[in-house]
């Protein structure tokens, strides 16, 4: 399913939710009655994966709010060796 969008002259825009492929050059205002000419953008697709949706919100944030990091990202403190044969070698 996909929302289209219509522009009646008397009441203005309104969506219309059909079937992609499905949607006329016109249709009648849902207020009045009077014929309603389609406005020809991109349709806005009612179902989108929920991981999708989430990636491009976090896009649109962080264009005028930038994460604010508190720390250098990967750093992470040496790791030991538990082999006894290392604790002979020289360290740094």
């Amino acid at each position: 399913m996909a929302t289209f969008e219509y522009r009646c002259q008397q009441d203005g825009n309104f969506d219309v939710t059909l079937p992609v492929g499905t949607a006329g050059p016109s249709t009648s205002c849902p207020r009045c009655g009077s014929p309603a000419a389609r406005v020809f953008s991109a349709p806005r697709l009612a179902r989108m994966p929920a991981t999708l949706r989430a990636a491009m919100d976090r896009t649109e944030r962080s264009a005028e709010q930038p994460e604010v990091v508190g720390r250098v990202p990967g750093r992470r403190p040496p790791r030991r060796s538990t082999n006894p044969a290392h604790a002979r070698l020289p360290r740094w």
